[in-house]
C-alpha cells in the first residue's frame, strides 16, 4: 500500500513530468506486481485493492489471456508480426517474448503514449533487432502507422497480428474506438488477426462501481456490453472460438476452468480474424 507521504520523496524521471496524476500503464504496472511505478499510481491502484476487493484479478486475467493470444496466433498461423497498441510498461512475457519463443524471426511494433513506457521499452529491446517501442496515441492511428519505427517492421502487406489489450476501454465513446480499429482493419492484409480485450458489463453494480472509480480518476474507462464489444469489430472481420468470453475462459491451458468470481466475468477477450 502507498504511503501518504511517499509523493514528497520521489523526484520526477525528467523535467517537466506530471507526478500529480495517476497513469493507466503504471497502475497496471503495481497491479502485476511490477516496480515502474510512482505514489500516485500505487495509491490509485490501491483503491481497487482495498475499496474493490478480489477486483486486481482483472489485471492478472487479462495480462494471461494476451499471453495465450499471441501464443496462439503464432503456432496456428504465418503471422510473425504484431502491432501492440497501447502495450503498458514491460513485464514478464511480453508480446516479443511470447512469439520469438516459438518463431524467433517474429517482428513485434510495441505501441504507448506514456513517456515512462517509451524509455523502459527502449531500454528493455536495445538487444532485439526485430523489437521497437513507439510513442504514440492509438486515438491517432495515423501517426502510428506511418511512423518509421512501424514501417521500419511492419510489412502491411502481409497479415499482421493487431493487439488491443485492455486498451479500447480507455477509449470513451465520443473517441470513436470502432472508428480506430476500423482504420487498422482497412490496412491490415486479409488473415490478419485483430485482439481486443475489454472491460465487459453485465449491467452489474461492480462494473458501474468500477466504471465511475475510472471515470472520477482518470476521465476515462467504459464497461460495454458483450454487443457493444462484439461491435467495435464492425463488418470484414470472422470471429474465431469461442467467441466473446470471458478471459479466464478463453482458450485456457487447464480444459476445466474453475468457477468465476463475478470480477473475472468483468474482463472478456475476443480474437477475430479479417476476411
Amino acid at each position: 500500500m502507498a504511503d501518504a507521504d511517499e509523493q514528497t520523496t520521489e523526484s520526477a524521471p525528467y523535467p517537466g513530468f506530471d507526478m500529480t496524476k495517476p497513469s493507466i500503464a503504471r497502475t497496471y504496472d503495481y497491479l502485476l506486481g511490477g516496480k515502474d511505478n510512482f505514489a500516485i499510481d500505487r495509491a490509485f491502484g490501491d483503491r481497487f485493492i482495498n475499496e474493490l476487493p478480489g477486483s486486481p484479478v482483472i489485471a492478472t486475467d487479462n495480462r494471461a489471456v494476451l499471453v495465450r493470444a499471441v501464443d496462439q496466433i503464432v503456432r496456428t498461423t504465418p503471422i510473425r508480426q504484431f502491432i501492440d497498441l497501447g502495450s503498458g510498461l514491460p513485464t514478464a512475457n511480453n508480446v516479443h517474448q511470447v512469439a520469438q519463443r516459438f518463431a524467433p524471426e517474429t517482428k513485434v511494433v510495441y505501441v504507448d503514449n506514456d513517456p515512462i513506457v517509451l524509455a523502459h521499452g527502449r531500454a528493455l529491446l536495445v538487444e532485439n533487432a526485430n523489437t521497437t517501442v513507439i510513442q504514440a496515441d492509438l486515438r491517432d492511428p495515423k501517426s502510428i502507422f506511418g511512423n518509421e519505427g512501424a514501417t521500419r517492421l511492419i510489412d502491411f502487406d502481409k497479415p499482421v497480428g493487431v493487439m488491443f489489450s485492455a486498451v479500447l476501454h480507455h477509449v470513451n465513446d465520443e473517441e470513436d474506438p470502432a472508428g480506430i480499429v476500423a482504420f487498422w482493419k482497412d490496412r491490415i492484409a486479409p488473415g490478419s488477426h485483430v485482439f481486443i480485450s475489454h472491460f465487459r458489463s453485465e449491467n452489474d453494480p461492480r462494473s458501474q462501481e468500477l466504471e465511475q472509480v475510472l471515470q472520477g480518476s482518470l476521465g476515462r474507462g467504459r464497461w460495454r456490453t458483450d454487443e457493444e464489444i462484439l461491435a467495435l469489430f464492425g463488418d470484414g472481420f470472422t470471429v474465431l472460438e469461442p467467441g466473446l468470453v470471458p478471459a479466464a475462459e478463453w482458450r485456457p491451458e487447464d480444459e476445466e476452468v474453475d468457477d468465476l468470481t463475478d470480477y473475472q466475468r468483468l474482463i472478456a477477450a475476443v480474437l477475430a480474424v479479417k476476411n
